[in-house]
């Protein structure tokens, strides 16, 4: 599987990736959510800064963490002991203080020829695909959520 990440526009997340000070990304709900248990070590990340429409990096997952039912005093710990590698804002500590988490370190980060994402519908902060190509201008196919189903 391959996983297509928005990245915050107003943090500068992307700017964060491509400079090397940010190589780990963060998702938290309340309860279990995409991409929470669906990303495994190897597999390919792409990134798009949000509002974009431009896929414009990638990037290989090199390990990931996933937490349940953490109290406030673990939340706050997982974030400390990772935010070397995560670059937190104080804003994004607050937006990301979830009892759930993924935590996604990756590498080989690669800027690359921009590709036009095909935005559809109802579409999350992190798809899981076949292949990026399924998104992308040209050769998209209609998004199917079946593959971000637990």
């Amino acid at each position: 599987m391959v996983h297509l990440v928005y990245c915050d526009d107003k943090e500068k997340v992307l700017e964060k990736i491509l400079s090397g000070r940010k190589t780990m990304i963060i998702r938290g709900a309340a309860g279990r959510k995409i991409p929470h248990s669906r990303v495994q070590e190897h597999e390919k990340l792409y990134f798009m800064k949000k509002g974009s429409l431009l896929i414009s990096a990638s990037a290989t997952v090199k390990t990931v963490q996933n937490y349940t039912k953490l109290t406030d005093a673990e939340i706050i710990g997982v974030m400390e002991k990772n935010q070397s590698k995560l670059d937190l804002s104080e804003k994004q500590k607050e937006r990301w203080h979830k009892k759930c988490l993924c935590l996604v370190e990756f590498s080989d980060i690669q800027e690359m020829k921009p590709m036009a994402f095909d935005h559809q519908g109802n579409m999350d902060d992190w798809l899981i695909l076949e292949k990026i190509e399924d998104v992308v201008v040209g050769s998209s196919i209609p998004y199917n959520y079946e593959k971000s189903r637990f």
